[in-house]
């Protein structure tokens, strides 16, 4: 008993650190999100042009990998940035990432590079709202485009 104790109080934190996501703010960017999007437009434009069969079931599994990274950065970005003090500057915050990972969903299930395109739209939308709350300037490092 009296070991345990000592085990226990010997790894215990000396520090505690109190954040609403994984990590303090600064490491979260939609870009992730829209370069693997883009992955899956170009993909779908790849397939539309190859008859090979064997060439466009490669460019489906493609695509769903991309897809399901897609769906990960918006479901980081929704769970582990945004705040609930961010709905008064984006109201329609739930509703836009309901209807991004939705998208994601079709993209995955489609070869329509019109359902591809909606999603780039859908993640500029949600790149709008991050830096409408500050994801710029917190994540960003100096010099690279916004």
């Amino acid at each position: 008993m009296f070991i345990s104790q000592a085990v226990r109080r010997l790894l215990a934190p000396t520090t505690v650190v109190l954040a609403h996501c994984d990590l303090p703010c600064g490491i979260y960017d939609p870009e992730q999100a829209r370069i693997e999007a883009e992955s899956c437009y170009r993909v779908i434009e790849k397939y539309g042009a190859n008859e090979d069969p064997t060439f466009r079931a490669r460019a489906i599994v493609i695509k769903e990998e991309r897809a399901d990274l897609v769906k990960h950065h918006l479901d980081v970005l929704w769970h582990d940035y945004f705040k609930p003090e961010h709905l008064a500057t984006v109201p329609n915050l739930h509703d836009l990432f309901w209807q991004a990972t939705k998208q994601v969903s079709k993209v995955k299930a489609s070869t329509d590079l019109a359902d591809a395109k909606r999603l780039l739209e859908l993640i500029d939308e949600v790149d709008a709202a991050w830096k409408a709350t500050g994801g710029l300037a917190k994540t960003r490092v100096a010099g690279r485009p916004s």
